[in-house]
């Protein structure tokens, strides 16, 4: 039976089987099921197009395929839209609308959506993704588009049974058909390359098969129902999946089953033989009673020893195994897999064939469907170990990786159902486990620390796992998952999860250890350092930000206690394994401390959102001290890096100590490790810190009182450095809030500030260097409202500004005045900036603005800013400030630094001064005036009795002892008797951090920092915490330290110091201010004492300013201290106050006086040394340029003998330039079409966007042109059409000069050298590319100068009297002259080679317009249109009319006059015949040869037909000899009567029939006096000489008779023969003014052109020259009674057209106005572009091209490097810029939004004329940002483009290779 439906049609047998399986019998299954088992039998290939096609017709059941489509969506009842795309689809993510931070939308969605106004932005994707529009859970309603937003439910009926009957039936064998295919095709081992070619067949062999569940999937919610049905079915996969349904064919189905089973046993997560013992490790090497997995049961046990040492292979460190026992819940993560489903084979085959693209796109298209969202996340679960170990395996793990992440995007980010699959599925268990596992395969033995005795483990950051980023998919996962709230709950509150994660941190914790090179360069430079970060970024603190989110309130206090209780055990474990007491191995850092960071991260949030006490959550002293130590160690190291200690390390080290402190990782590196510290000092004993510090940063020995030491850690080099990182790093902890008290507002503005102060930044740059929350729910998204609020409030935005020849600005923000003045703090500078140059940049700008607004005008120091007041549980940080050792530290940096010892600097002093403000500033509350009074009364010979910084500052130290070399001067000298100034010969040298202690009336004893710590040290460990407040006032009584293995003998010598800080401090300024008694407390001369001054007004200024505002404040915080202060002063200085004027401020008068006199004699220098420079330039630049060499007024007598002197910019000389040694301007020829472009309309035409725009270029200037040329050659004789028009519309050579001459035998010199230069330029030479050697201008020739011969010019008389007839004849003979053949010389020889530069510059389909190719009158024709070219295009720079006359810039630099000579040099080798001379026709009856006579040669061109300008040119240029002004007169003069007959004659054809037969009455003519200059008569005449040949018949029926809409008034006929005169007007004045070097005259009002050029030129008699109507008929003169000629000229029009009726029309009208050149007209906003052409194809390949590119200049849509459009090597780009613009062509790159230039072989990225809000660019559309046409931008384009000035305007220019 099955058979006989096999052959019937497919529709019909379908039908038939509907109707079987609808009765009752079964007969119709059984049917069904043997059709089937034909149909999808495993000997035919899976997706053979019979097999579809049968799918198909049975699913439709005897419709057809695509009707029963249409009915299926009838049923969609899905409200989501889910579209699925994979990687590079564009897409949308609206911010606004966005629950989820994942959240996307497809571009329909999008643009059908409400969000304007939203923060969006348009992505390409990198892994797929889906659209998420109608998904609430997401995204908010609001965002949802039109279609998703009304759909609901409830309003579609359901679907009737028989209509999926058959699908329900057919679907579970075609599925079970894929799944056999699936397990037949796979083999292991995948690495092997045959068998990943066999599985790649596989997977096309079923695309088909796919595709068609795709399609269904398409239908709608309906068919995905059944699907769901299909795929989650239990029973059915039972029966189906091992064979045992079938009958026939049972052997393949068992087989086929049996590979599935042999596949499904790597499944497990470890292998089977593996299965009783798991390695995961044990942290802890000693510890025995944790398991680690085993944990979450609390069933695990320890395995007996034995199985230890079967691990000893392993070596890594002592592994610890821990047994799963199988009775553990989370066992099934280890297991083999048991499927019970389709769906979850089918994932199960996805994996093991690496997530095929078709297969992951199908199982997405199904997420609509609800019921199978939820099977499929639970499915993926089960599989997610499974999955992950095959990434481990997978070569390809970066795409992997990518659909993983495309799956588990869609599943996790549900609230919902991540909260089910983590209660359900244990999903937190199973990723912990499966992360855990995966490190666990790249561990090695930490060498931190103590080498032999380390037992901790860590990651090897070289495995290719951490390298490549292969655990990014499930830390992502990891990340996402955590977000949720209830997710994060249940992670905090399942202790062994914590626990297991805490060991997961520790494998992290140290990894990547760099230890410090003594001796040579390391050889190879490891990069490791890249992986590391990442990893504690992305597998550390990410997940740690995730948590910290969900710890914002109180109610979740007992969170944060028990992952702070993990943390320390965890740290705890780690100081044990590592072997860690007290001192760090020296020579090493890592910067990887992910438990601490924990840590402070946990106790930070526990403070400031929890209220949480401090102490209750701190260890002991002890573990505080251990924890101090890494951190430190960091800090300091960053300072040895910075100090070029690590050089030998190579590059890397320094990259590491950037990436810690770059703004995407500071906040979960740098700043939680200051925060832990600053934790560490508020608690630690203060003297214990200090001392800490300064010997981690290896400086101990340096803070000597002694001038010389010796430093056992440090070179000297490196000691300056060192001590200024100590200082700094302690001002940093000092000041720094950001955890101590700071809001969100705060810190951000802080944050914003800070950067942009070192510069001004973009909008994206900020964005991007605001350190932000790395986990994107914290609420504070950049780009949100927030961020735009406070960057407003902070910075002023500078908008783009655009010169032409200016580099493309951006916009920029700049911080406001206010901000400088009073929130820019240098140390929040120096914490953030990546590259130490940062820091002095911000200085720069910060003395910038001091010197602008006049508030200070010296060199400033760092601004001391006032701190935020601390949160309480902080206070003890300020104990730092008044504890003894910092106070003698500070107390010996002031006498070294007043003693001129070495290696101190202005940086040390500044830090200095700034940690003593600090604590001026910080006093504690008990200090009590009484006790300091007590104090003074004792002996002050010793160290300081209190720790209070405003007692200690007046405490004189009389004495010191000091240990020193012997060879030290202190020595030898006799003890001074009393401190005198000639301390000051010390020799420089610096300090051991000495703390002397009264012993006995006269002497001080050495104190030693190291011993001090070590002491403190054991007392802490030691010590009860009850006494702990006693002991620490104890001190020893000696404790002596000698530096081991040290040369020269150490020595004990008494020091004399009788000063305190005060003293030294007022000394400072002495020394500062550079006089004596330069301080004098104002309070002595003012009453009004204190109250006078404000210190914060002194925050501006220099160390003078900081010592004066620290003695203020000293003065003002205690009485004793403002004694003291009168004191010194008084013994420095004379006791009688001094008057007013000689206070301090006047001091400061003088020496500030004394630097504005230095300044301004530096200015004065440097203005003489401009304007010398500037002078050498304008003489450079401006070089008689070579027109104006020929504007020389005949009445001065003494320019007549001298000859025009040119400078070679090369060998320096001046001279003329000679026929034997020529000078020559430096020139750029270059092909242009830019003419070509032009079009009659003003308005510039519009790019398309949408299918029915069009660009015709019927309506350009080079179209017209040419189709006039080809009417001409049809009908006229060749060489005389090639005489009749100019060519070079397109592809002309337009000739422009820098002005700069060399004498061309110098330049070919210069080539040779650069040909022989090996540099790489970005020019040519072979092809005879060069740079101006002066002004560096780009340039491919030498233009040669014409030598100028003077005499001749003084023959004739500017006006001349001769009649017009006699200077015909003049015309006439001249022409019969023989062209004196020019004679070979140097000059003739380079006319020639230019000649062949202009001629090879285009290209040979330009040049060639005659029939035959070659021939002279191609030549000629070349030639004259070049001069031309350049008069019109001088015309268009200077705005398309001449009325601004000379006040053009163009004209500077203009080298036409040289260029004519050039081109009259060659066209005078060329004689026209007399009898084809067009001056004989122009100016004499001829009698016309009767046409008809010779048929085999074509007529002339008639005259009316001919191009006047053309004409002009060519009479002028064939010459024989110079021309003079009244022979050029001449000619114009015959040659305007000619035009102004054209426009006539094109008049007459644009009236209606009536308006002729009108003016075609003769009466009129009789009453006219003086016809021949009335237009009346003319236009009368014409129009009867023209009727003869039924010329007008034509016209009437014709369209050039729509043009005229109104009827014509003698204004509008004046007013169009004006217009139709003008540009040849135009281009003969410039001729004119380039020939003779007449000044061009200018008018104010465009309608005085006419005139004005008329009365330039002389057409205009004198006597009409004043008035102000000036009529055109009036410029008429002719040499002969006008209607005759006019008839001739009409009769040769009429004669000849007969020959060519249909042209006689379009021949007749000329019309020569056209507007300016101009780009297309862009729409306003660039998404309208994108939108339609970046999917559009390619109209040559019919593809979409990867790089769509548009042409600016045409609209043309075309491929760059595009390998489909090649054409002979050339990509469509660079054959586009040839046929387009002659070589030049401008792209708009539509994925990239930039433009591309290109310009002959080279081309360069130019910019892009569309901007952001920001005014930014937005390259390749990273940002996705809206971006906004920017007419300025478009304009500066637009302007180069016609000027010309690509080249010298744009630097950065690379060969193209023809690859565009």
């Amino acid at each position: 039976m099955a058979a006989s439906l096999l052959r019937r049609d497919k529709r019909s047998a379908a039908a038939s089987l509907k109707a079987e399986c609808c009765g009752q019998d079964g007969r119709g299954a059984q049917l069904l099921g043997e059709l089937l088992d034909s149909v999808l039998s495993p000997e035919r290939a899976v997706a053979e197009a019979e097999v579809i096609e049968w799918c198909k017709c049975l699913m439709a059941g005897g419709e057809s395929f695509d009707d029963f489509c249409k009915m299926v969506r009838g049923y969609d009842n899905a409200t989501l839209c889910g579209l699925v795309w994979t990687a590079n689809f564009v897409a949308y993510r609206c911010r606004t609308c966005g629950i989820s931070p994942c959240m996307s939308l497809c571009a329909e969605c999008f643009n059908a959506g409400e969000h304007t106004g939203h923060d969006f932005n348009m992505f390409r994707s990198q892994a797929g993704g889906a659209c998420d529009c109608g998904d609430s859970s997401v995204m908010r309603d609001s965002g949802f588009c039109k279609r998703h937003r009304s759909a609901t439910s409830s309003n579609i009926p359901s679907v009737p049974n028989e209509l999926m009957m058959m699908s329900e039936r057919i679907l579970p064998r075609v599925i079970l058909r894929l799944i056999q295919h699936l397990r037949d095709g796979y083999s292991e081992p995948v690495s092997d390359p045959a068998t990943e070619r066999d599985l790649q067949k596989t997977l096309q062999q079923m695309e088909p098969l796919i595709s068609l569940l795709e399609d269904l999937t398409k239908m709608g919610g309906a068919m995905r129902s059944i699907l769901t049905r299909v795929l989650t079915n239990h029973q059915i996969y039972k029966d189906l999946s091992s064979g045992d349904h079938c009958t026939g064919e049972k052997t393949y189905a068992k087989k086929n089953y049996e590979k599935y089973l042999a596949a499904l046993k790597g499944s497990g997560l470890v292998s089977s033989e593996e299965r009783s013992v798991t390695s995961v490790l044990d942290q802890m090497a000693g510890a025995s009673n944790v398991t680690i997995l085993g944990a979450t049961a609390g069933t695990g046990q320890m395995d007996s020893s034995d199985e230890e040492e079967q691990d000893g292979s392993q070596g890594i460190g002592k592994r610890k195994r821990v047994k799963l026992s199988n009775s553990t819940k989370d066992s099934s993560i280890m297991d083999i897999l048991k499927h019970k489903c389709f769906l979850e084979e089918i994932l199960f085959w996805t994996v093991k064939y690496e997530f095929p693209q078709k297969m992951v796109t199908f199982l997405l298209n199904m997420l609509p469907d609800q019921n199978y969202k939820i099977a499929f996340t639970k499915t993926f679960v089960q599989h997610y170990a499974f999955i992950m170990k095959t990434l481990i395996k997978s070569h390809e793990s970066d795409t992997m990786s990518n659909r993983i992440v495309h799956i588990s995007v869609q599943l996790f980010s549900n609230e919902e159902l991540a909260r089910q699959v983590t209660e359900e599925c244990q999903l937190l268990e199973i990723m912990v486990t499966v992360l855990l596992y995966m490190m666990e395969s790249c561990l090695i033995k930490s060498e931190l620390q103590d080498e032999e005795n380390n037992f901790h483990v860590v990651v090897n950051c070289g495995e290719p796992l951490l390298k490549n980023n292969t655990y990014w998919p499930l830390v992502s996962d990891f990340i996402n998952i955590l977000s949720h709230q209830s997710v994060a709950k249940r992670f905090l509150e399942d202790q062994g999860l914590l626990q297991m994660w805490m060991n997961f941190v520790s494998f992290f914790q140290g990894m990547n250890l760099n230890k410090r090179e003594l001796n040579e360069h390391v050889e190879f430079e490891s990069q490791t350092y890249y992986a590391a970060f990442a990893a504690e970024l992305e597998a550390c603190a990410q997940p740690m930000w995730g948590l910290l989110t969900h710890c914002k309130i109180k109610e979740t206090q007992e969170y944060t206690r028990t992952v702070v209780r993990y943390c320390l055990d965890a740290l705890q474990d780690w100081f044990d394994a590592i072997n860690f007491v007290d001192e760090p191995a020296p020579n090493q850092v890592t910067f990887h401390l992910p438990l601490h960071r924990y840590y402070a991260m946990f106790l930070s949030k526990a403070i400031r959102c929890q209220q949480l006490d401090l102490d209750s959550l701190l260890p002991d002293q002890e573990m505080l001290m251990k924890m101090m130590v890494h951190p430190l160690q960091i800090q300091a190291s960053l300072s040895e890096i910075h100090s070029n200690m690590w050089v030998r390390n190579g590059l890397q080290i320094k990259g590491q100590a950037m990436t810690y402190v770059q703004s995407h990782f500071c906040n979960s590196m740098i700043d939680p490790d200051i925060f832990l510290l600053q934790i560490c000092a508020s608690r630690l004993d203060p003297d214990y810190f200090v001392s800490s510090v300064f010997e981690r940063f290896k400086v101990v020995d340096l803070l000597t009182m002694a001038s010389q030491h010796q430093n056992a850690a440090l070179d000297t080099e490196h000691e300056r450095s060192m001590l200024e990182g100590a200082l700094t790093f302690l001002v940093i902890l000092l000041s720094l809030r950001i955890h101590l008290g700071m809001t969100d507002d705060e810190i951000l503005r802080a944050e914003m500030v800070a950067q942009l102060c070192m510069s001004d930044r973009t909008h994206s740059t900020l964005l991007d260097l605001i350190p932000e929350n790395p986990n994107p729910k914290s609420g504070i998204i950049p780009g949100s409202y927030y961020f735009e609020t406070m960057l407003s409030a902070v910075a002023d935005f500078k908008a783009p500004v655009f010169e032409p020849g200016g580099s493309m600005q951006q916009g920029m923000y700049t911080p406001k005045a206010d901000i400088w003045n009073q929130e820019f703090d240098p140390i929040m500078v120096i914490l953030r900036t990546v590259y130490r140059r940062d820091v002095q940049s911000a200085m720069d700008r910060y003395m910038g603005f001091l010197k602008q607004t006049g508030k200070f005008c010296g060199n400033p120091w760092p601004p001391y800013r006032e701190r935020a007041p601390l949160n309480p549980s902080y206070k003890g940080l300020m104990r730092i400030l008044h504890c003894k050792t910092l106070h003698i530290v500070l107390f010996t940096l002031l006498y070294k630094i007043s003693m001129d010892h070495q290696n101190m600097s202005e940086h040390i002093l500044c830090m200095a001064l700034y940690l003593i403000e600090l604590g001026l500033d910080n006093l504690p509350e008990d200090t009590v005036e009484e006790e300091e009074m007590l104090g003074e009364e004792r002996c002050s010979d010793s160290w300081f009795h209190g720790t209070n910084i405003a007692t200690n500052l007046h405490h004189i130290i009389n004495y010191v002892r000091v240990r020193l070399p012997e060879t030290a001067p202190e020595v030898t000298r006799e003890l001074p008797a009393s401190t005198s100034s000639d301390a000051s010969s010390f020799v420089q040298g610096s300090r051991r951090a000495t703390t002397l202690n009264r012993e006995s009336s006269n002497t001080a004893q050495v104190f030693s920092l190291v011993a001090e710590r070590r002491r403190k040290f054991q007392e802490i460990i030691n010590r009860n915490s009850g006494n702990a407040i006693q002991t620490a006032a104890v001190r020893p009584k000696t404790s002596k330290w000698t530096a081991p293995n040290t040369t020269p003998q150490l020595t004990t010598t008494i020091l004399e110091v009788r000063e305190s800080m005060l003293s030294l401090l007022i000394k400072l300024h002495h020394k500062l201010s550079g006089k004596q008694n330069s301080y004098y407390p104002f309070w002595l001369e003012d009453s009004e004492s204190t109250s006078r001054l404000d210190p914060m007004q002194q925050i501006h200024g220099d160390g003078i300013t900081a010592v004066e505002r620290i003695l203020i404040k000293t003065a003002a915080r205690s009485r004793q201290n403002k004694c003291s202060i009168e004191e010194i002063c008084r013994k420095v200085a004379p006791p009688v106050p001094p008057k007013k004027s000689s206070s301090a401020d006047k001091k400061a008068l003088d020496k500030e006086e004394r630097r504005q006199k230095a300044r301004e004699r530096q200015q004065k220098l440097l203005a003489e040394f401009a304007s010398r420079q500037k002078s050498f330039m304008e003489t450079a630049m401006d070089l008689e340029s070579p027109d104006s060499d020929v504007a020389m007024d005949i009445g001065s007598s003494e320019q007549q003998d001298t000859e025009t002197v040119y400078d070679c910019v090369i060998c320096g000389q001046s001279g003329p330039s000679t026929e034997e040694r020529p000078t020559g301007l430096v020139v750029l020829l270059q092909a242009s079409s830019v003419l070509g472009h032009r079009r009659r309309s003003t308005e510039p035409k519009k790019l398309p966007t949408s299918d029915e725009e069009q660009i015709y270029p019927e309506d350009t200037c080079g179209t017209v042109h040419d189709v006039r040329i080809t009417d001409l050659q049809q009908n006229f004789k060749d060489s005389s059409c090639l005489q009749s028009v100019s060519i070079g519309w397109e592809g002309g050579v337009y000739v422009q000069t820098c002005g700069h001459t060399l004498h061309i035998d110098c330049h070919k010199s210069y080539m040779e050298s650069l040909r022989k230069d090996q540099v790489l330029q970005s020019f040519s030479v072979d092809k005879g590319e060069f740079t101006c050697p002066l002004c560096r201008q780009f340039a491919n020739s030498v233009l040669p100068c014409y030598p100028e011969k003077n005499e001749e010019k003084s023959i004739w008389s500017p006006y001349s009297n001769k009649n017009l007839m006699t200077l015909i004849k003049e015309v006439e003979e001249q022409q019969e002259q023989l062209g004196m053949f020019p004679s070979i010389t140097n000059l003739s020889k380079e006319m020639e080679s230019v000649m062949k530069d202009i001629r090879s510059t285009t290209q040979k389909k330009y040049i060639d317009y005659g029939k035959t190719p070659g021939s002279p009158d191609n030549d000629f024709l070349f030639m004259y249109s070049v001069a031309r070219l350049n008069l019109e295009l001088e015309l268009v720079h200077r705005g398309g009319n001449l009325c601004l006359g000379g006040a053009s810039a163009t004209t500077k630099r203009s080298c036409l006059n040289q260029l004519l000579h050039v081109l009259a040099m060659h066209m005078r080798l060329f004689r026209i015949d007399s009898a084809y001379n067009p001056w004989t026709r122009l100016t004499r009856l001829t009698q016309v040869i009767d046409l008809g006579i010779c048929d085999d040669e074509k007529p002339e061109v008639p005259l009316l037909y001919r191009d006047v300008s053309s004409l002009l040119l060519i009479l002028v240029l064939t010459m024989p000899q110079e021309l003079h002004k009244e022979h050029f007169t001449c000619i114009v003069k015959v040659l305007y009567n000619l035009l102004y007959t054209q426009a006539i004659a094109t008049l007459s054809v644009r009236f209606s029939k009536e308006e002729r037969t009108a003016w075609k009455n003769p009466r009129k003519l009789k009453t006219m006096c003086n016809s021949d200059k009335s237009w009346e008569v003319l236009l009368s005449h014409i129009i009867c000489e023209l009727s003869k040949g039924n010329l007008y018949r034509a016209s009437d029926t014709d369209q050039v008779s729509m043009l005229s809409t109104s009827a014509w008034s003698p204004q509008s006929i004046e007013y169009s023969i004006q217009q139709f005169c003008l540009p040849f007007l135009r281009t003969t004045s410039l001729l004119q003014h380039h020939l003779f070097g007449d000044d061009l005259p200018s008018c104010q009002r465009t309608e005085e052109e006419f005139g004005m050029l008329a009365s330039y030129l002389g057409l205009l008699p004198p006597s009409l020259q004043s008035s102000d109507e000036v009529n055109s008929s009036s410029c008429l003169e002719w040499p002969i009674a006008a209607l005759d000629i006019i008839s001739q000229w009409c009769l040769e029009v009429t004669t000849s057209a007969e020959s060519h009726s249909e042209q006689v029309m379009s021949l007749l009208v000329q019309d020569p106005q056209w507007s300016l050149p101009c780009l297309l007209q862009l729409p306003e906003n660039y998404n309208t572009i994108f939108q339609y052409y970046h999917r559009k194809a390619c109209v040559h390949c019919s593809k979409v091209p990867k790089d769509p590119a548009l042409c600016l200049v045409c609209g043309t849509f075309v491929c760059l490097k595009g390998q489909c459009c090649k054409q002979q090597s050339y990509c469509e780009c660079v054959l586009h810029s040839q046929n387009c613009g002659a070589g030049t062509g401008i792209f708009l790159l539509i994925n990239a939004s930039v433009i591309i230039v290109i310009r002959g072989h080279r081309f360069c990225l130019w910019g892009s004329v569309y901007l952001d809000t920001h005014g930014e660019e937005d390259k390749d559309l990273r940002r996705g940002k809206p971006l906004y046409l920017c007419n300025e931008r478009y304009k500066v384009l637009e302007h180069q483009w016609v000027t010309h000035t690509f080249d010298h305007i744009n630097k950065r220019w690379g060969p193209h290779y023809n690859g565009l």
